[in-house]
């Protein structure tokens, strides 16, 4: 017995030291105590301060990408079957967001080649639906089901991309999820503890980084009206204008010429990262993937001496002079600073947003909000915990002290089991350890009451504690099992705070199981030291 007695304690002095080190580490001084709590114990965003945004997606942008890519696909297809055609147009974002579709317009096509296009249609875009509006018209939609499923798609990629930025940025216990309960609702929670530059992270967020690596064709031109006169106001087939992003020793706009169709896109990048060019300039040095290096190389090799552009949704980044053949990797120079490179490597590694999105709801919680929650959250848990010692001491007398001590240890778990699982504390949370300490002492209380209930029937001291602890043992159980299951609902339909609010209440009642119940035990069995034959319990 005594030798159970003292396995057990070491076990539970072990467990001790390893939570107070996961919660305070290995403290040097007051300072280095307080560094570690705030590094151990995480705070979340009501209690630390940050940015909340909600952002819907423009799922429309990425339909209409889609039907972009198809007509160019369709030109090609046409083209190899010697199809004539007047024009292939897609529907704008508006139209495509009004009427929750996206449709391509094929004109002109001669009654003779009907067949033709149906074949090429059916055989090669299964996706779409095409419907005849004349002998020479048709128009192509994409069914509703691939439509939806584009749609949630779009959703899940701009969730994966914000978050990859956001972690790129160095942004502790960030939360990016879905958010609201429409289907038709396309909307993002970002959460951004102790972010003190929200608008940067949102310019972050916000960049669709459409990268394309495309040659030039003319240019520079003072205005976008200087470039078109300089070619009949007509712009040459298969070329846009693209205006030069503002520099800082710029003497005005200028734009250039380049080619609508790119030789390289966001897609083909593979890595990319910040550095500093032979003469101490910020540059962004990017790998491409094999098959981006092949055209690359290609393209390069052919165009020595020409000129290629970078451009990043739809601005010039950099415009540059083929100097020799590149495959695999190259630098987009020209940037102004540390920052712009940093940026930029980002927006490559992470890749390009699907869709753009538009910021509905934007909230500032000051940090002194935070402190003020903290510190009432504090004030509650202390007097709560203080109350509850009080009546524990006054009705349960010295077994009361059992009762404490199984308190404190409880909650020096919990607050271990926050630190070891990266859990974030958030005022909910708060509420949740609270809610703890009157499930620990309840645990208490029905086995002190069943150990007073063994002795009011004539039991022996020892006997009524073993009866006590036994026949408590399952009730403890079944009002924590019940608890759980509820928080395992609220986890799983919760959001944000409700989640954090479950999880800590969680770990809570499984500390609770061990302190109350083994722990207790323990310490009644020091009480009693072996004295089998003991007449009176303090209890």
């Amino acid at each position: 017995m005594k030798k159970n007695l003292t396995a057990r304690t070491v076990f539970i002095v072990l467990v001790l030291l390893i939570c107070v080190f996961g919660v305070i580490g290995f403290p040097g001084s007051v300072a280095a105590l307080k560094r570690n709590v705030a590094e151990n114990i995480r705070l979340g965003l009501d209690l630390r301060g940050g940015s909340y945004l909600v952002a819907e997606v423009q799922v429309q942008d990425a339909l209409r990408a889609e039907a972009l890519q198809v007509i160019e696909r369709l030109k090609e297809d046409f083209r190899k079957q010697n199809i004539t055609y007047a024009e292939m147009t897609a529907s704008n974002p508006q139209a495509v967001e009004q009427a929750n579709a996206i449709q391509v317009d094929v004109k002109g096509v001669p009654a003779g080649q009907s067949n033709a296009v149906r074949t090429i249609i059916s055989d090669k875009y299964a996706d779409w639906m095409v419907t005849a509006t004349s002998s020479n018209d048709y128009y192509l939609r994409m069914k509703p089901s691939v439509a939806q499923d584009l749609k949630k798609n779009t959703v899940e990629r701009s969730i994966q991309t914000i978050s990859n930025r956001i972690n790129a940025l160095g942004v502790s216990e960030p939360t990016v999820q879905a958010y609201g309960s429409s289907s038709e609702k396309y909307q993002i929670l970002i959460q951004l503890p102790g972010v003190d530059d929200p608008q940067h992270v949102k310019d972050m967020i916000g960049t669709t980084a459409r990268l394309e690596i495309t040659d030039v064709k003319d240019g520079p031109f003072a205005s976008r009206e200087a470039a078109l006169a300089q070619h009949g106001g007509v712009l040459p087939i298969n070329t846009k204008l693209v205006k030069d992003r503002p520099r800082a020793n710029s003497q005005g706009e200028e734009w250039y010429l380049v080619s609508s169709i790119p030789v390289l896109s966001g897609q083909q990048m593979r890595n990319a990262r910040p550095q500093q060019g032979d003469l101490r300039k910020w540059e962004t040095a990017f790998t491409l993937s094999p098959d981006g290096g092949k055209r690359f190389a290609t393209f390069t090799e052919a165009n020595i001496g020409n000129r290629l552009a970078v451009v990043l949704d739809n601005q010039i980044v950099s415009v540059a002079t083929i100097q020799a053949r590149i495959e695999d990797s190259g630098v987009i120079t020209g940037l102004s600073s540390q920052q712009e490179a940093t940026d930029l490597s980002n927006f490559l590694k992470s890749g390009s947003l699907p869709a753009g999105v538009k910021y509905l709801e934007e909230h500032s919680i000051g940090p002194s909000l935070g402190a003020d929650s903290i510190h009432a959250g504090i004030v509650a848990g202390i007097a709560g915990l203080l109350a509850v010692i009080v009546v524990m001491l006054l009705y349960y007398k010295r077994a009361g002290v059992n009762a404490v001590l199984a308190l404190i240890l409880n909650t020096v778990v919990l607050m271990a089991a926050l630190s070891y699982f990266g859990a974030v504390l958030t005022l909910p949370g708060i509420a949740g350890v609270i809610l703890t300490i009157g499930m620990a002492v309840d645990s208490n209380v029905l086995i002190f009451e069943r150990i007073r209930e063994e002795l009011r029937a004539g039991k022996a001291v020892v006997a009524a504690v073993d009866a006590g602890f036994s026949k408590a043992w399952w009730t403890i159980v079944d009002t924590h099992v019940t608890t759980v299951v509820s928080c395992a609902f609220l986890f799983l339909f919760g959001e944000g705070p409700v989640r954090g609010f479950a999880v800590t209440l969680v770990i809570g009642l499984v500390a609770n199981l061990f302190t109350a119940v083994f722990v207790s035990r323990t310490i009644f069995e020091y009480e009693l030291g072996g004295r089998r034959q003991m007449s009176e319990l303090s209890i």
